[in-house]
């Protein structure tokens, strides 16, 4: 439970600092991504590769994907019918058939119901997630950031000794 608040620490710290919008989005998003497809599989994994080649949030990612796994477990049966409904598509099994005499291919799991319908429906809302994403970030960003800083409390903070000591670390190392 305490990795669990630190990286919740880290995300709300990620949210009030100065880092691109686009990249704690791209991590939400794979972490949305990581959350909706169960258990590891060659999706993850390129999800994983993803993370640390691209310039993506990876605390964002790790939170999210914690935070959606708890909503794909209740979403596992609309999961099963979507990914039913795909792999008994008879327009696709030659596809099926053939991917799964490939070398690699099979490791995706993709011949399960679950694994199928949550990839299928990660994958077709991953647009939205990461557009809406930006837009809460913005939106958090211009209201809520801007209020606590107006905040007595924060102007408090701001002349206290351990912020001075934050600020000299900061300007210091990075």
């Amino acid at each position: 439970m305490g990795i669990l608040l630190k990286q919740l620490f880290s995300l709300i710290r990620l949210l009030n600092s100065d880092t691109g919008h686009k990249s704690i989005a791209a991590g939400i998003t794979c972490g949305f991504i990581l959350g909706m497809t169960p258990n590891f599989s060659l999706q993850s994994a390129f999800i994983f590769v993803c993370l640390f080649i691209f310039r993506i949030q990876i605390g964002a990612a790790f939170v999210a994907a914690f935070f959606f796994s708890f909503i794909a477990w209740a979403l596992d049966p609309v999961f099963h019918s979507v990914g039913s409904t795909i792999l008994e598509a008879n327009s696709l099994q030659s596809l099926f058939v053939n991917l799964y005499n490939q070398p690699i291919i099979p490791f995706t799991r993709f011949y399960n119901s679950i694994v199928m319908g949550s990839g299928a429906v990660s994958f077709l809302l991953a647009p939205i997630i990461y557009v809406a994403s930006i837009v809460l970030i913005k939106k958090y960003r211009a209201t809520i950031l801007e209020r606590f800083k107006q905040t007595k409390l924060w102007k408090a903070f701001k002349l206290s000794v351990v912020y001075q000591w934050y600020r000299k670390y900061e300007s210091l190392y990075g």
